[in-house]
């Protein structure tokens, strides 16, 4: 009996068919994927005087959302923020409910929707396509550099949005977007296109 879904991310495809199976990958991915994310944000460069770093996290996030598909990239990034707020160091400087409420709080937030973004369009087959997916990761990457420079603006003063929740990052993020974009239709490749 086959698993019901409507998805069409490559995670879907590549997974077994028996539900026990299928939900204890689902399980091992969602950790799995969390701990991506959390080695992905170490990978860093500071940009003194901003208090937030560029890293790999982003790269991490769309790259397993294009894979997961929507639900389960959001499982796997509300499973990395609750490992940072029980105060596990998975975050990029550390962990703990005071580091969520930092200068880079909105960027976590962000993050999650961002995974239900690129998620979403892995779910509509968007995840094969390099320019369909470019377009859906600089949506989220969009989003977590909005949600990052309002919660920069709350804490420092509106005239630190721009200087330090969004220009440094720009450059970037279409970056890590366009890897992304062309590491998973790549993997497709591989998994073959059913």
């Amino acid at each position: 009996m086959a698993f019901p879904t409507t998805s069409h991310s490559l995670i879907s495809r590549a997974l077994p068919i028996e539900n026990a199976t299928r939900y204890a990958m689902y399980a091992f991915l969602v950790i799995a994927g969390s701990m991506l994310i959390a080695v992905a944000g170490q990978i860093k460069v500071p940009l003194w005087p901003n208090p937030v770093p560029v890293n790999l996290q982003m790269l991490a996030i769309l790259t397993i959302s294009a894979a997961y598909g929507r639900n389960l990239a959001v499982a796997t990034l509300l499973a990395y923020l609750a490992e940072g707020a029980a105060g596990l160091p998975v975050f990029t400087n550390g962990g703990g409910l005071a580091y969520i409420a930092g200068p880079t709080g909105g960027y976590l937030a962000g993050f999650v929707l961002a995974a239900g973004i690129t998620g979403w369009a892995a779910d509509k087959g968007m995840s094969r396509n390099p320019f369909k997916l470019f377009a859906a990761n600089l949506v989220g990457a969009l989003v977590v550099l909005v949600l990052g420079a309002l919660w920069i603006g709350f804490l420092f003063g509106s005239e630190k949005m721009i200087a330090w929740g969004i220009g440094p990052f720009i450059v970037t993020d279409v970056i890590k977007a366009g890897l992304a974009a062309a590491l998973v239709p790549a993997l497709w490749g591989l998994f073959g296109r059913k």
